[in-house]
C-alpha cells in the first residue's frame, strides 16, 4: 500500500539548528564538478573541478527545503532577524577572501517594502584571519553587502531571504572567459568547520516522522543527486522504512574527470584518470555513511555516457554515421560494447568505485546496468551497429564484409544479416562478461549482477533487438550471481500483460529462480502522475508474489519530489504459517470463493470507470456452516486456539477448486504447464491458469499437498529426478530441462488462509438451537 504524502501529512517533528550541516547543497555549471559533504557535526567540506576561466559555483542554504521527502523536509523560514552565523573558513585553490572577485555571500530575497532584491555580501568585511583561513561572523541583523564598508554599504533585510548562496570560483577566475584553464582541470577545497548558530531565529522545526521498516529497498542516481549531501539521501531513506539494499547507479555526466580537447574544441573524457575528484570525495563520505545505516549498496554503471563528453570512437552508430542518443535533454550517448578502450575504461571506472566501497569496510556488489545495442528511440528508430570499432571487428574475425545495413529495427533481415545480429549479440555477452571478469579478479568474493530492461526482449515488431540485446548462452545462469530485472515501461502505461510476459520470458531463457533476482519497480519521470505511483506499488505487491529475493523502487528523487511512503499492511502477511489443515468434515460444508477489489465510480451521465485494486483475487470462506455436530464445535474451538485466532495461517481446502485439473478429475501430469525448459534452470513454480473468453489469469500455488504432484517433460511423465516443496510448490530437478522442453503439472492443492477474527462467536447453547456461528477465513499472501 501507498499513499502521496504533503507536508501537511507529518506526524512528528523535531528542532534542529539553522545550517545545520546535513542540508547544504551545491550548484555548477557545466563542464566543472562540485559536491558538498558533512565532515562532522559542526562542519562541512566542498570538493570543485575548475575547468574554465568562467567557472563558478555556489554552497547554497535554501530558504525552502527543495530535496527532502515532505515527511522529513525543514520548516520553510524567510525570516533570518535574530540570527548569527559563525564559522571557520579554510580554502585551498580559491582566490582568497581579499580578492576582488573573491568569494562572496550572495542573498536573495525581499526588502522591506516587499520588492525582489539581491544583496552582495563580501566575507572579507566579515572575516578575522587570513585570505585563506579565518573566521567568519555573520550577524543578520546588522549584515550589508558592498566592497568597502561602511562607504558602499548596502543594508540587507533579514525578514525576507530565500536563498543564501556563497560562490565560489578559482584563482584564473575571468568572469564571461569560458576558455580552458591553463595546464587543465583543478581542483580546489574549501572546509567550513566550527560551524555555530546563535540568537531566536537560529532553532527551526524539521520533519521526523518514520515509517516502519517494509522490506523494499531504494535505488538512487549520482546524476540525480550529487548536488546533495550523501548523508541526506540515507536518512530519508531509512527514515520512510527503507533498508537492506541501496542501489546507487554512478550515472553517466558527473563521475568522469576531463580533459581539453583543442582540435575538438570541447572537454572529453580522460582515461587515464577514471574519477574526478569531486565525485571521489563524495562517494567516499556515500559509502561511509551507507554502511554506518545498515545499507548494502549496489554500485551500478551503465554503457551509458554524456555524449557532449564522450570521445567520439567510443559512441555506437546507425548506418549513416550517427552517434547514438538517448532521449535526456542534453543526451547521452551508448559505448559500443566492441570498442576496447571504452570497455577498458569502464573496467577502470568499476573499480574505482568499488576500491572506495571496500575502503569505507562494505560488501562489494556491482551491477552492470543495462547493456545494450541502441536505437534512435527518440528518432528514426535506426539501429546503432555500426560504429567503425564494430564493423572492422566483424571484418576481422569473420572474414566477411558487413551486410547492408539496417536503417530501421523493424525490417526483416537477410540471412547475412541474421549472422551479424547474431555476432553483435555475442559481442555484448563478451563485453559484460570481460566487466564481470574484472571485478572478480580484484575482488573474488564479489556478488556480480546483470540489470535487464524486459521491454527489449517482448517487441514483436523488431525481433532484431532481441536478437542482439538477449545473448542467452552468455547469461545464462549462473554467469551472473544475481539478475536484476526492470520494466517502467510496462508500469507507465498499466500494461500488467507485459509485466507478467516479460518477466515469464526472461526468467525461461535466462533461467535465474526467484531467489537470485531481484525486481525494480519505478519511475515516475515528471511529476503530477498518482496512477504510475499506483502501478509502481502494485508491481511490488505481485514482485512479493513472485519471490523475488528483493524488490529496489527507482528512484530517491522522484520519491521525494511527489512524496511517495510505501508500508506494508500487516493483514495480508500473518507472523507465521502452520502446516496443518483445517478440518476437512467442517471444512467440507463451508461457503465462500474468490473475491476481487474493484472500485466503481459511476459519472453524471450514467457512464462508470472501474478500476482493479488487486491484480490476483483473494478468497473469503464462511466455515460455519460446516459445523454440524458438537464434536465439529469442538474441533472448531480446538483449532482456532492453536492458531491463536488471526496469528498464525494454516492450509485450508476448497473443495470446488482444489485440483489442478477439472473438478472431479485425477490429477495429471499435463495438466497445467508451469514452464519451459531452457538447459539451465532447474525450479519452476507451480501455477494454475484460469482461462474464459480469451483472459487468462495465472494462479501461483503455494501449498500443493504433499503426495500428489506429478511431473513431465515434453508430454513424457516423469516419475524421479525431481522433487516438490509443499510449503512453497517449488519443484526442482536435479538436471535442467532441456532447452525448448515444456514442463508441465498436475496436483491437489490447499489455499493458504487466517481466522478472518480474533474472536470466535460460538456457544453450544445457540448451536443447538439450530443457529450456524459466523466463522470467517481470509486467503493470506505467503
Amino acid at each position: 500500500m501507498h499513499w502521496l504524502a504533503t507536508a501537511a501529512d507529518r506526524i512528528e517533528s523535531g528542532v534542529m539548528r539553522r545550517f545545520h550541516p546535513l542540508f547544504w547543497t551545491v550548484n555548477f555549471p557545466r563542464p566543472m564538478m562540485a559536491t558538498v559533504v558533512n565532515s562532522a557535526a559542526d562542519a562541512l567540506d566542498v570538493t570543485l573541478v575548475f575547468c574554465t576561466r568562467n567557472d563558478l559555483a555556489g554552497l547554497i542554504w535554501d530558504s525552502v527545503d527543495q530535496y527532502d521527502h515532505p515527511l522529513m523536509a525543514y520548516e520553510t523560514r524567510r525570516d533570518y532577524r535574530d540570527c548569527v552565523l559563525s564559522f571557520r573558513w579554510r580554502s585551498t585553490n580559491l582566490p582568497g577572501l581579499t580578492a576582488i572577485n573573491g568569494p562572496t555571500l550572495t542573498i536573495e530575497g525581499r526588502d522591506a517594502a516587499g520588492h525582489a532584491r539581491v544583496w552582495y555580501v563580501r566575507l572579507w568585511n566579515y572575516a578575522v584571519g587570513s585570505a585563506s583561513d579565518a573566521v567568519i561572523t555573520l550577524d543578520f541583523n546588522n549584515l550589508a553587502g558592498g566592497f568597502l564598508l561602511p562607504g558602499e554599504a548596502d543594508p540587507v533585510y533579514p525578514g525576507d531571504i530565500d536563498r543564501l548562496f556563497l560562490s565560489l570560483m578559482p584563482e584564473a577566475y575571468v568572469p564571461g572567459d569560458t576558455a580552458p584553464i591553463s595546464g587543465g582541470p583543478v581542483t580546489a577545497r574549501l572546509q567550513i568547520s566550527a560551524l555555530k548558530v546563535t540568537g531566536g531565529g537560529s532553532v527551526m522545526t524539521v520533519g521526523d516522522s518514520y515509517v516502519p521498516l517494509h522490506g523494499a529497498g531504494l535505488a538512487n542516481g549520482y546524476d540525480d543527486s550529487c548536488n546533495l549531501v550523501p548523508e541526506r539521501i540515507l536518512r530519508n531513506a531509512r527514515m520512510l522504512g527503507y533498508s537492506g539494499w541501496i542501489d546507487h547507479y554512478v550515472g553517466m555526466s558527473h563521475y568522469f574527470h576531463l580533459m581539453w580537447s583543442a582540435g575538438e574544441g570541447r572537454f572529453v573524457v580522460d582515461p587515464a584518470v577514471t574519477l574526478n575528484a569531486a565525485c571521489e570525495a563524495w562517494h567516499e563520505a556515500f559509502f561511509r555513511a551507507a554502511r554506518s545505516y545498515g545499507f548494502k549498496v549496489i554500485v551500478s554503471l551503465s554503457f551509458e555516457l554524456f555524449n557532449a563528453h564522450a570521445p567520439e570512437a567510443w559512441k555506437q552508430r546507425t548506418h549513416n554515421g550517427s552517434a547514438a542518443l538517448t532521449g535526456w535533454d542534453p543526451p547521452s550517448t551508448l559505448l559500443a560494447p566492441t570498442n576496447g578502450a571504452a570497455m577498458e575504461y569502464l573496467g577502470d571506472v568499476f573499480l574505482s568505485f568499488l576500491d572506495m566501497q571496500d575502503d569505507a569496510g562494505g560488501e562489494i556488489h556491482a551491477q552492470i546496468g543495462e547493456p545494450w545495442w541502441w536505437y534512435q528511440i527518440a528518432g528514426d528508430s535506426a539501429p546503432c551497429f555500426y560504429d567503425a570499432a564494430t564493423t572492422a571487428l566483424y571484418t576481422a574475425e569473420t572474414g566477411l564484409a558487413v551486410p547492408a545495413k539496417h536503417l530501421t529495427i523493424f525490417e526483416t533481415p537477410t540471412v547475412a544479416q541474421v549472422a551479424y545480429l547474431d555476432w553483435l549479440g555475442t559481442k555484448l555477452g563478451a563485453a559484460t562478461l570481460g566487466l564481470r571478469d574484472v571485478v572478480r579478479a580484484a575482488y573474488p568474493a564479489a556478488n556480480i549482477s546483470l540489470l535487464f530492461f524486459t521491454p527489449q526482449v517482448l517487441n514483436a515488431a523488431a525481433p532484431m533487438v532481441k536478437r542482439v540485446n538477449l545473448p542467452v548462452m552468455s547469461w545464462a545462469y549462473p554467469a551472473f550471481d544475481c539478475l536484476d530485472v526492470e520494466d517502467y515501461d510496462y508500469l507507465i502505461e498499466g500494461d500488467w500483460a507485459a509485466h507478467e510476459a516479460g518477466l515469464d520470458a526472461v526468467t525461461a531463457a535466462l533461467g535465474y529462480g526467484a531467489e537470485n533476482s531481484r525486481y525494480f519497480a519505478g519511475f515516475v519521470l515528471t511529476a503530477g502522475h498518482p496512477e504510475i505511483w499506483e502501478r509502481i506499488d502494485q508491481a511490488m505487491d505481485l514482485a512479493h508474489r513472485r519471490r523475488f529475493s528483493a524488490t529496489i523502487v527507482w528512484a530517491f528523487s522522484q520519491i521525494m519530489r511527489d512524496g511517495f511512503v510505501h508500508f506494508a499492511i500487516e493483514e495480508d502477511e500473518v507472523s507465521g504459517f502452520h502446516e496443518v489443515r483445517f478440518p476437512e468434515g467442517i471444512s467440507f460444508g463451508s461457503s465462500g470463493g474468490p473475491k476481487f477489489a474493484t472500485t466503481v465510480v459511476e459519472t453524471v451521465s450514467g457512464h462508470e470507470t472501474r478500476n482493479l485494486e488487486w491484480a490476483e483475487a483473494r478468497a473469503e470462506y464462511d466455515v460455519g456452516t460446516g459445523v454440524r455436530s458438537e464434536a465439529d464445535l469442538a474441533a472448531l474451538i480446538a483449532f482456532f486456539r492453536a492458531r491463536r485466532g488471526r496469528a498464525f495461517g494454516f492450509r485450508f481446502r476448497d473443495w470446488s477448486d482444489d485440483r489442478s485439473g477439472a473438478p472431479g478429475l485425477t490429477p495429471t501430469a499435463l495438466d497445467q504447464a508451469i514452464g519451459t525448459g531452457s538447459g539451465a534452470k532447474t525450479t519452476f513454480q507451480l501455477v494454475k491458469r484460469y482461462e474464459s473468453g480469451g483472459e487468462i489469469q495465472q494462479r501461483v500455488i503455494r501449498k500443493p499437498v504433499a503426495g500428489s504432484v506429478k511431473i513431465a517433460l515434453g508430454g513424457v511423465v516423469k516419475t524421479s529426478g525431481w522433487s516438490v516443496d509443499s510449503v512453497t510448490g517449488v519443484v526442482s530437478f536435479a538436471s535442467a530441462p532441456p532447452n525448448g522442453v515444456a514442463v508441465t503439472a498436475g496436483f491437489l492443492f490447499d489455499v493458504p488462509v487466517r481466522f478472518r477474527d480474533d474472536r470466535l462467536a460460538v456457544t453450544a447453547e445457540n448451536f443447538c438451537a439450530g443457529a450456524a456461528p459466523d466463522v470467517g477465513l481470509v486467503e493470506i499472501r505467503v
